[in-house]
């Protein structure tokens, strides 16, 4: 049965929501997070961009909420839908926003910065440490992830959610990486 992309988008919101009722009667200020794009390709002032309309076609969408609060930590849900079927992507919160390239997200966004450039140890590039929604779509091109770490963002946060080419490595040397950045979405994290 294919579940519309509002039903689960929604779903999803009330989940998250219903995080926040735990945290708000321990009067823990909660951040909520959301964004929603359709992909294009690049134009100034875009803010869900594809860059490999073969693996995510241009009108594809995107949506990204999370609920963030020190008693809780950063809880952080991805829905997508027009994607290609049956295909197994990578996604994960970036530092910077999207630009004219992938390579302007900037790298994963990281609570424990490694400081080697690029982060390819396993110590660092970890989804108790950045925030990976790896996804698998359906049979319609739909898919979706959530990301729970027990962090909650300082001075220092994100700025988009990146999808990739793969699912993501664990493997020393190749931590972290999942392909080729394929579409960015702005999120205000």
């Amino acid at each position: 049965m294919r579940i519309a992309p509002t039903l689960l988008s929604a779903a999803l919101v009330a989940g998250l929501a219903g995080l926040s009722g735990a945290t708000a009667e321990a009067a823990t200020p909660v951040h909520f997070t959301s964004a929603h794009g359709t992909f294009t390709g690049y134009v100034p002032g875009a803010h869900a961009v594809t860059y490999r309309t073969d693996l995510v076609p241009g009108g594809a969408q995107a949506h990204v909420f999370g609920t963030s609060a020190h008693a809780t930590g950063t809880t952080t849900a991805l829905v997508v839908t027009g994607l290609l079927p049956n295909h197994q992507y990578g996604a994960h919160a970036h530092a910077n926003a999207c630009g004219p390239t992938g390579d302007d997200a900037g790298p994963h966004f990281q609570h424990t910065p490694d400081p080697v450039k690029p982060s390819v140890d396993p110590a660092y590039a970890n989804p108790r440490n950045e925030i990976w929604l790896d996804f698998t779509t359906d049979r319609f091109g739909t898919g979706h992830a959530k990301s729970i770490v027990d962090w909650t963002f300082g001075s220092r946060r994100a700025h988009s959610v990146v999808i990739h080419e793969t699912h993501t490595h664990t493997d020393p040397g190749h931590a972290g990486t999942a392909g080729a950045r394929l579409a960015c979405l702005d999120v205000g994290f």
